[in-house]
């Protein structure tokens, strides 16, 4: 019985598995791979990929997954902010946003300092997180999990 490591979360699924039991990522049972192959994304299925992991809080993400998220994320808080302001409704959408964004954002942030060999906690420290975050990834696998760099070739 041989087992590899989830694409999705870093979690160790044995390798037939069709899917993660944990995070729900496709597995390729032959290649191992996530797919969509990862460096085939676009800007926003990395952003749609943070939601659609929202509560994970194991394994490890790129740079490109969590600067994406934070791009287009703000973007979007930015175009709510305007839409809210033309349509008058005291910023009720915008504001709804940035509650079911806020999970997300942690997650993908967590599994960002996890890329780095970093403990999730890290966040709390404002200005040492964002050094942190734009450090590039531990090449090797690590306590989170494999390198995911490495899993996209």
């Amino acid at each position: 019985m041989s087992m590899v490591f989830c694409h999705g979360c870093g979690k160790e699924i044995h390798e037939t598995a069709r899917s993660c039991p944990q995070c729900g990522a496709v597995q390729n049972a032959q290649l191992n791979t996530f797919v969509p192959d990862q460096d085939d994304k676009s800007a926003f299925d990395w952003y749609i990929d943070a939601f659609r992991q929202y509560v994970v809080f194991t394994g490890r993400a790129r740079r490109k997954a969590y600067w994406y998220f934070v791009l287009i994320n703000l973007v979007v808080s930015i175009l709510l902010s305007i839409i809210g302001a033309l349509v008058s409704d005291g910023g009720v959408v915008e504001g709804l946003y940035s509650i079911a964004a806020l999970v997300p954002s942690i997650a993908v942030g967590v599994r960002r300092l996890h890329d780095s060999n970093r403990s999730g906690w890290w966040l709390l420290l404002p200005i040492v997180n964002l050094i942190f975050l734009c450090l590039d990834s531990d090449p090797e696998a690590n306590r989170f999990g494999p390198c995911p760099k490495k899993l996209a070739q």
